[in-house]
């Protein structure tokens, strides 16, 4: 009996990674190495050009230890805000390798996040393979290809997809790969009439914010579930769709019930100062972590609670 006590507690304590190891898709479900399957619950930093000092090891080691996160994921702005991927692509990877080393390190899962709302398919390509080069021997990784397209059908995403799914699998055969769909991660029954075909291990975003998105969005999720579409919602937040607005833990704990049911993976949004309600840190929080009570914010003060709730 004791054996067995201690086997359990020696589980419970390893890392994420140590537990559950190679993730697989099995039908639209996200799996471990041995078939069983797994929900990945975590936080989304914020764009790396604008909350870069937060892009550091102890902040990864703060959101495993005290928060409970079991993964989590590295925005990388690709346009639109100075200091971004395009014009200062050392920055850019400085920042979100930081993350991917210390995730690896503090044995979680970590997302590379390429995030834009508008299609950049050579870049995308080139710096997708250069991540698979270096990170696709570690099973921490999940590459994001795309964060929420806007104006591109699903047609031409596929297209894209196809091209950079093939650059990665030439150096990393086996981990998870997230693609957005149209119409910022929301057009999920477009992706259910017409998924990639060809590739494993691929799974489609989703995105939502609880204020704005209701049970529509939570019936299309369904929906696109029970049609063999795997989803993985690699952002969300208890606001409004803008990011700011009236926080409704009412929506957000029925998105959380219809989650934990279809057993899907989920990241909310975002560890960052910014004066807007989904930001999770007044601006006088360390760049480190812990914080105390007084520098978490009303979002990040739920957030903490339901990883800490659902990540036993």
């Amino acid at each position: 009996m004791a054996a067995v006590l201690m086997m359990v507690l020696t589980a419970q304590a390893a890392g994420p990674v140590k537990r559950w190891g190679q993730l697989q898709v099995q039908g639209t479900q996200l799996c471990d190495q041995q078939g069983n399957p797994v929900v990945l619950r975590g936080v989304s930093l914020g764009w790396h050009n604008i909350w870069p000092r937060f892009y550091n090891k102890k902040v990864v080691r703060t959101l495993k230890n005290d928060w409970n996160a079991t993964v989590v994921r590295a925005a990388m702005g690709v346009t639109t805000v100075e200091d971004n991927y395009l014009d200062n692509p050392s920055f850019a990877l400085e920042c979100v390798e930081k993350v991917v080393k210390a995730a690896i390190k503090e044995d979680i899962y970590v997302i590379i996040d390429w995030h834009a709302h508008e299609m950049h398919t050579k870049e995308a390509k080139a710096f997708f393979a250069q991540m698979a080069q270096k990170y696709g021997k570690y099973p921490h990784v999940i590459y994001e290809l795309y964060n929420e397209p806007v104006e591109d059908s699903w047609e031409s995403l596929k297209q894209y997809a196809s091209e950079i799914i093939t650059e990665i699998r030439k150096y990393d055969p086996d981990n998870i790969i997230l693609m957005g769909c149209p119409h910022w991660d929301q057009d999920v029954h477009v992706v259910a009439e017409s998924p990639l075909r060809g590739f494993s291990n691929i799974m489609y975003t989703l995105h939502y914010y609880a204020s704005t998105h209701k049970e529509y969005l939570r019936d299309r999720m369904e929906d696109a579930v029970k049609r063999g579409i795997p989803i993985f919602v690699s952002e969300s937040g208890v606001t409004e769709a803008s990011g700011n607005g009236v926080i409704d833990p009412e929506s957000q704990q029925l998105w959380l019930d219809r989650m934990e049911k279809l057993k899907i993976s989920w990241l909310c949004w975002s560890l960052s100062d910014k004066d807007e309600s989904c930001s999770m840190l007044l601006p006088r929080a360390t760049a480190t972590g812990p914080w105390p009570e007084d520098v978490i914010k009303r979002s990040g003060k739920m957030v903490r609670e339901y990883l800490k709730r659902y990540n036993k």
